[in-house]
C-alpha cells in the first residue's frame, strides 16, 4: 500500500485554528437558504417540489432548498448512469484515483467551510464536524491508493503453454444511499468507493442533510469527474429509493442507515425483476447497540471518560455510540458515580459555539423517539441524570444516564440513537461478555481492563466487528480500524479497509494457450 497518514484533527486550542473555523462559519452563512438543483448527466434540473434542509439547533434557519427527484427523473438518471458506465468503466484506474486525490486536496483547502456546513446542517459541534470532514478526506486518499493496489488483479498460477490472469472489473450502476449522521464522511466514502472502481453512481443523499452532498458533487466536478458518473438525485425513500432498489439495471446498492430500512432494501434487492440479468449486491451498514464492558481490574477514570465520550459525542447519534455500560459489581458504583459527575459537566447548546460539547438531535421525529425511550427507561431503570428535552428553538435533549437496568430491558436492546446510556451490573467477567453479546446487533464494543486473560477472552468471544480495548467504542479511523459489524449491524463490509473496494467489483479469469 502506498503510505498514507490519516488527515489530522484540528487543535482548536490554537487561536489561529479557531479563527479559521470562525471564517468557515461566516462563509457558510453567506450561502444559507440557497437553492440546489438535481445534477443528472451534468445538467442542472430544478423541480417545483423541494426538500428543505434546516439547522437542527435553530429550526427557523434554512440551510438550503434542494430540488426533489421523482420517479421520472430517477429513471432519467438511471439511463444516463447506465450509458456513462460504458465509457467510465474503461477509464484507467490511475485516472480515476487521481480524481479522488484532487477532490481530497480541494476539500482539504476548504476543510473548515465543510465542517462549518456540518455544524449548520447536521448540528455537529466543532470537534465532531472537523472529524467528519477529516474522515471524508481520508476515504478519498485511502480508496484512491487502494485502487492503485488492486488495478492489476492478483497473481494466479499458469502451467507450461498457458498464461492465466485474475483481475477485477466494475459492476455497473450503483445506488448510494448514505445517512445523515456522517453527512460528509460516509456520503463521500460510499460515493468515491463506487466511482474509483469504475462504476457509475446514483447518489440519493439523506433528506435531512442534502446540502453537504450537493457541495461535494460540485467538488467532484471541479476535480475533473466526467458528467454522468455521479448523478445527484435527492428524493423520498418511498418514491425514488424503492424505485431504484427495484430497478433491473441497478447492479448494487450501498446503504448506511437503520436496521429497518436496511433489511427492507436487502429483501427488495433479492428479488429478480423482469429484464434483470444479475443478482444485485448489497453493501449495508445498519446500526448497533454497543457496549462498553468495565472489568474490576481496570482504570476506572479511563472507563468513565470512555463511556461519556462514546455515549454523548454527537448526541449519541452514531451507530457506534455506547448505549450500554456493563460494569462488574465490585466497581459499579464508582464508575456510575463518576459518569454522572462527568455528564453533569457537559455543556449542551448551539454547536456553532466552540465551547458546546453536545448539540441538538437531528429533527423533531428523532426528538420524539428519544424522549419516548426515556419514558420507557424510567419504567425499566433508575434515571440518575438528564432525561429532559427542549424543542422551543432546536431539538435539544440532555445527556441521560439510567442505572440498574435489566439486560433484557428495551433500552438495553433497542437502538435509541440519542444521548442515552443504560448501566447494568455483572457478577463476573464471563457474565459481562454474555450480556454484551445479548443483542441482535454486533457493531462495536469496548473492554476496559488490565487483566490480560480477560482481554484475550473478549478478543475471541465478544462478537462485534470493531472491538476496542482500553478506549471508547467510537471513532474508527480509515485504514487503521476498518469499520463494519456482524449480525443485524449489516454485511460487515469494513469501510476504510483493504477489501472494501472489492465489494464494488467482480473477478474475471482469463486463460490464454500459448
Amino acid at each position: 500500500m502506498i503510505p498514507y497518514k490519516h488527515e489530522p484533527f484540528t487543535d482548536f486550542t490554537v487561536e489561529q485554528n479557531k479563527k479559521a473555523f470562525e471564517e468557515g462559519l461566516k462563509k457558510v452563512e453567506t450561502y444559507l437558504g440557497q437553492e440546489y438543483p438535481l445534477i443528472i448527466g451534468g445538467d442542472r434540473i430544478t423541480t417545483e417540489e423541494k426538500i428543505v434542509s434546516v439547522n437542527p439547533a435553530n429550526k427557523e434557519e434554512v440551510v438550503g432548498r434542494v430540488s426533489k427527484a421523482n420517479k421520472e427523473l430517477a429513471e432519467k438518471a438511471m439511463r444516463v448512469a447506465d450509458d456513462t458506465f460504458k465509457t467510465w468503466s474503461k477509464v484507467k484506474p490511475e485516472v480515476r484515483a487521481d480524481i479522488l486525490f484532487r477532490a481530497a486536496a480541494i476539500v482539504r483547502r476548504r476543510k473548515h467551510e465543510f465542517s462549518a456546513l456540518l455544524v449548520k446542517e447536521a448540528g455537529k459541534p466543532w470537534k465532531e464536524a472537523d472529524a467528519d470532514t477529516a474522515e471524508a478526506i481520508d476515504f478519498m486518499e485511502y480508496y484512491g491508493r487502494q485502487m492503485l493496489e488492486i488495478k492489476d488483479g492478483v497473481n494466479v498460477n499458469s502451467r507450461p503453454g498457458e498464461f492465466n490472469r485474475y483481475h477485477y472489473i466494475p459492476l455497473g450502476v450503483g445506488v448510494v444511499i448514505p445517512p445523515w449522521n456522517f453527512a460528509f464522511a460516509i456520503m463521500a466514502g460510499t460515493t468515491v468507493a463506487a466511482l474509483v472502481t469504475g462504476n457509475t453512481v446514483l447518489l440519493k443523499p439523506a433528506s435531512l442533510t442534502p446540502v453537504v452532498a450537493a457541495k461535494f458533487v460540485e467538488v467532484l466536478e471541479e476535480a475533473g469527474l466526467p458528467k454522468g458518473v455521479v448523478n445527484y438525485i435527492p428524493g423520498s425513500g418511498a418514491e425514488v429509493g424503492d424505485y431504484l432498489v427495484d430497478h433491473p439495471r441497478t447492479r448494487f446498492i450501498s446503504f448506511t442507515g437503520s436496521r429497518e430500512v436496511g433489511v427492507r432494501i436487502y429483501e427488495r434487492a433479492a428479488k429478480v425483476n423482469p429484464g434483470q440479468k444479475w443478482l444485485k449486491r448489497v453493501i449495508a451498514e445498519m446500526g448497533g447497540k454497543d457496549t462498553i464492558v468495565v472489568d474490576k481490574e481496570a482504570d476506572l477514570e479511563l472507563a468513565a471518560q470512555s463511556i461519556v465520550a462514546s455515549a454523548f459525542g454527537f448526541s449519541g447519534q452514531k451507530c457506534s455510540a455506547c448505549s450500554r455500560a456493563v460494569v462488574l459489581e465490585e466497581v459499579y458504583d464508582q464508575v456510575l458515580n463518576r459518569v454522572v459527575e462527568l455528564t453533569k459537566g457537559l455543556s449542551v447548546g448551539d454547536p456553532a459555539n466552540p465551547s458546546t460539547y453536545m448539540g441538538p438531535v437531528i429533527d423533531q421525529s428523532a426528538f420524539n423517539k428519544i424522549l419516548d425511550y426515556i419514558e420507557i427507561g424510567k419504567e425499566e431503570g433508575r434515571l440518575i441524570v438528564g432525561g429532559k428535552g427542549d424543542n422551543s428553538k432546536g431539538f435539544f435533549i440532555e445527556p441521560t444516564v439510567f442505572a440498574d437496568v435489566d439486560p433484557n430491558a428495551r433500552i438495553m436492546q433497542e437502538e435509541i440513537f440519542g444521548p442515552v446510556v443504560a448501566f447494568t451490573k455483572a457478577k463476573d467477567f464471563d457474565e459481562a461478555i454474555e450480556i454484551a453479546n445479548n443483542t441482535e446487533y454486533g457493531l462495536t464494543g469496548a473492554v476496559i481492563s488490565n487483566n490480560r486473560s480477560h482481554i484475550e477472552k473478549a478478543r475471541e468471544d465478544f462478537h462485534v466487528g470493531n472491538l476496542y480495548f482500553n478506549r471508547g467504542c467510537t471513532g474508527a479511523i480509515v485504514g487503521y480500524q476498518p469499520f463494519g459489524g456482524f449480525n443485524m449491524s449489516g454485511t460487515d463490509s469494513k469501510a476504510g479497509g483493504p477489501d472494501y473496494l472489492l465489494l464494488h467489483m467482480q473477478a474475471k479469469t482469463t486463460s490464454e494457450m500459448l
